[in-house]
């Protein structure tokens, strides 16, 4: 499926029936779904057209938010580690409504990062927060990274 980003080249394989992307960040090959063929156009987009360090990137990683474990997308960080942007990613075919803002919104809750981007590949939404996390705007692009 054509998504709203750059073309980029991805290294796939098929197995046994089942199609895989090799993740630039996690360096292996993962299943091919809807919806990591948008994290994966996002992962490419942030290291290769915004500079993220693919080394300060984490993807698809476990948190825990009021004692139930979740998983995050994608989450960038500073040179101090402390978290830059949080990425929620959906398939294509789900549309980004506010239920999305609040999931991403309780995951932001533990990271507490100043920047969130919502996008199911065809709709993006970036987010930033006030330094005392009192407010936010809608934001016209991705963050740079610093």
């Amino acid at each position: 499926m054509q998504l709203q980003f750059p073309p980029y080249k991805f290294n796939t394989k098929s197995e046994q029936n089942t199609n895989y992307v090799f993740d630039i960040v996690r360096k292996k090959y993962v299943v091919l779904t809807p919806e990591e063929w948008v994290r994966q156009h996002v992962l490419h987009y942030l290291v290769e057209n915004k500079n993220y360090p693919a080394s300060l990137l984490a993807v698809e990683r476990g948190l825990v938010v009021n004692g139930r474990r979740k998983r995050f997308d994608a989450l960038t960080f500073m040179p101090s580690g402390k978290p830059y942007l949080l990425v929620e990613c959906k398939s294509p075919d789900i549309a980004i409504t506010q239920t999305v803002f609040e999931q991403i919104a309780i995951y932001n809750s533990v990271f507490k990062a100043p920047y969130l981007w919502v996008t199911n590949g065809l709709q993006h939404v970036y987010i930033g927060y006030t330094a005392d996390f009192k407010q936010y705007t809608f934001l016209t692009e991705c963050p740079d990274y610093l």
